[in-house]
C-alpha cells in the first residue's frame, strides 16, 4: 500500500531531518543542565563553569549550557563529522557571537582528548555502552578521571528495568511523527544488545534504522564498581521520583534503593 497524500504541515520521511527528530524525541537539555547544577550544589557546593560533553552529538546540551550564564563554556567531543557539522550549523543559527565563542566542537576520540582540565565531564544518552569490554570501559573512566580538576565530577546516565532485557519495540507519539525504540537483539549471555530508532510519519512513510546502537548492557552495580576502580572517590545514583500515576515526576534525588520497575533511567555522579 502506498503512502497517503501529504497534508499541509506534515513531516514525511523525505522531508524529515533525523538529527532534529532525535533532539525532539530523545533529548531534554534543560533537564540535563538542571541536574548538573543540582549535583554540584549538593555534592560540591559550588557552580561548575567548564564542562566537556563526550559523544556530544547534536550539541543540544552545549547550546543550553552557554545560555544559562555568561561564563559557562563547553567542549563537545564526537567522532561523527556529519553530526558535528549539523551541530555547528545549529549553533551558528541559534546563538549570538559571544555565546558561540564559548562552545568548541572537536572531532576526537574520547579516550585521548587533548584539552585543559575541566570542572565536569558528561557522558549521556548511554553512549559509553559502546565500550563492550570491562577493561576498555575502565580505560575510558580512568581517562575521564585524569581530565577533571581536583574537585571535578563525572556525570553519566544509565538505563535498565525488566523490559530492558526483552526484544521489543516501544512507540511514542511526538508532534508530527512517531518515535520507535526497537530493542532488536538481546544476548543474555554476553550482554550484547542491538537497538534501533525508527521514525514513522502521518502519511505512512518511515525512516527505518535512523540510528543504530550496538552496545553492551551495563548494570548500575557494574558501572559503579568500574568508576571506583578507575580512581573516583565516591559514586552516587540519582533516581527519579514518581507521581500518583506511577510515572516519572522529573524530581531527582540521591537514592540507594531505587525501584524494581519495568523501565528506568538514572543518573550517576562520580566525584574525583
Amino acid at each position: 500500500m502506498g503512502n497517503r497524500p501529504v497534508k499541509k504541515g506534515w513531516i514525511t520521511a523525505k522531508t524529515a531531518d533525523i538529527n532534529d527528530l532525535y533532539e525532539r524525541s530523545v533529548q531534554c537539555p534543560e533537564s540535563e543542565v538542571d541536574l548538573i547544577f543540582q549535583a554540584w550544589g549538593e555534592l560540591r557546593d559550588r557552580k561548575p563553569e567548564s564542562i566537556r560533553e563526550d559523544f556530544c552529538g547534536t550539541s543540544a546540551v552545549a547550546r543550553e549550557w552557554v545560555l544559562r550564564n555568561d561564563t559557562n563554556k563547553i567542549l563537545g567531543i564526537d567522532l561523527n563529522e556529519e553530526v558535528l557539522a549539523w551541530a555547528q550549523n545549529k549553533i551558528d543559527s541559534e546563538l549570538t557571537e559571544e555565546q558561540r565563542s564559548r562552545i568548541t566542537l572537536v572531532k576526537q576520540d574520547v579516550m585521548a582528548v587533548d584539552s585543559p582540565s575541566v570542572d565536569c565531564i558528561l557522558a549521556m544518552n548511554f553512549s559509553y555502552y559502546g565500550f563492550k569490554k570491562r577493561d576498555i570501559l575502565k580505560k575510558y573512566f580512568t581517562s575521564v578521571h585524569g581530565d577533571l580538576v581536583e574537585d571535578g565530577m563525572f556525570l553519566l546516565d544509565a538505563y535498565g528495568g525488566s523490559d530492558s532485557f526483552l526484544e521489543m519495540a516501544e512507540e511514542r507519539d511526538m508532534d508530527g511523527f512517531t518515535y520507535v525504540w526497537d530493542q532488536n537483539h538481546v544476548n543474555p549471555i554476553t550482554g550484547d544488545i542491538v537497538n534501533y530508532i525508527h521514525f514513522e510519519f502521518p502519511n505512512g512513510s518511515k525512516i527505518t534504522k535512523a540510528f543504530t546502537y550496538e552496545w553492551r548492557f551495563w548494570t548500575l552495580p557494574e558501572i559503579q564498581d568500574v568508576l571506583l576502580e578507575s580512581g573516583f572517590s565516591k559514586v552516587v545514583v540519582y533516581w527519579e521520583g514518581t507521581n500518583g500515576e506511577g510515572e516519572g515526576d522529573g524530581v531527582w534525588k540521591i537514592d540507594r534503593r531505587g525501584e524494581a520497575c519495568a523501565g528506568w533511567v538514572a543518573y550517576i555522579a562520580a566525584m574525583k
